[in-house]
């Protein structure tokens, strides 16, 4: 939707990018400014805030093709022109008269034919000037309220659970946001009718929420699984033992680690990954064999006798040999 002051803004100067800049390189100078002038990466700075706003707006301006197209158009008449100049009654000048003489037209006047109404829908395909809100009316009803985007970022376990939160965008009221149970970093949720309220009575726009997840320090997600690493003496794998592996945000599960695991093998607990909508994963527990980093005299010396007992083979000799190959 057109806006009266887009005559006096350069949105292409704000986001520092030429006139004929391709969508793609739009969205990107948009995101470098954006990530720079955030508020949550500016909080309590007024100055960062005001900039993130008119960022904001002449990314939603340019990187809409129809608003685009209509900002192109406005510019084109001119920067500094008058636009709501008044004039007596009989003489020329005005509103009407300036936009008469930028389109070759002589000055109309009210009841004439080819009025304020038609300039404009020339320009913009179809649709009067609403005065009724301010705003240029499209010809099928009131128009749709400017989509906004948002960020928040989740710890690993609301994340993985679900929850609600509060958002306070940089320019509205804080609203309630429910996170559904499984979203993923860098996931994107559309909320519809939470972005900007029309200027005519039309539908709120949208909000697109962008998530970010914390690391957790036990805990990686892979899919709709959940990966732990566990750590075994050399003893417990050696000779086999039933140990504890533990869960995201329940009590640990107890798993039988069979005689002679190799480090790296992945045991599975069903059911106990991330729920979501496609399903429920696994915890896949890594083991990992611990080696002592102190060894008394007593253990030294029996270890010794077992490695005594061993067979005089080379555990690395195959790999040797691939590699050779």
């Amino acid at each position: 939707m057109a806006s009266q002051d887009w005559f006096d803004k350069d949105f292409y100067a704000v986001l520092g990018v030429s006139k004929d800049v391709s969508a793609a390189d739009l969205k990107k100078a948009y995101r470098k400014l954006a990530r720079k002038y955030h508020p949550d990466s500016n909080p309590g700075n007024a100055g960062a805030e005001a900039k993130f706003k008119e960022i904001s707006e002449a990314h939603a301006v340019l990187a809409d093709p129809e608003q685009r197209q209509e900002y192109d158009q406005m510019r084109a008449m001119g920067p500094g022109r008058p636009r709501f100049t008044s004039a007596a009654p009989g003489q020329n000048g005005g509103f009407e008269d300036v936009f008469g003489g930028m389109f070759g037209q002589g000055g109309s006047r009210a009841g004439s034919q080819g009025g304020f109404e038609d300039i404009f829908s020339g320009m913009f395909g179809g649709g009067g000037f609403g005065q009724s809100t301010g705003g240029f009316r499209g010809a099928s009803g009131p128009t749709k309220g400017r989509d906004l985007a948002a960020s928040t970022t989740l710890d690993f376990l609301t994340a993985i659970k679900g929850d609600t939160v509060k958002l306070r965008p940089a320019d509205g009221k804080p609203i309630s946001v429910k996170i559904p149970a499984g979203v993923s970093d860098g996931q994107k949720i559309r909320l519809k009718g939470k972005g900007e309220p029309s200027m005519d009575g039309g539908a709120p726009g949208d909000l697109t929420l962008t998530v970010s997840v914390r690391p957790h320090p036990v805990f990686v997600r892979d899919g709709l699984n959940l990966r732990v690493d566990v750590p075994v003496t050399f003893t417990e794998a050696t000779l086999g033992a039933t140990i504890e592996v533990p869960t995201l945000g329940g009590e640990p599960v107890k798993l039988r680690v069979a005689a002679g695991t190799p480090s790296g093998r992945v045991l599975r607990v069903k059911g106990r990954g991330v729920t979501t909508t496609k399903g429920t994963g696994d915890l896949l527990a890594t083991v990992q064999v611990a080696v002592p980093g102190h060894l008394s005299a007593e253990a030294r010396e029996a270890l010794e006798r077992f490695a005594a007992l061993q067979p005089t083979e080379n555990p690395r000799a195959e790999l040797i040999a691939k590699s050779r190959g």
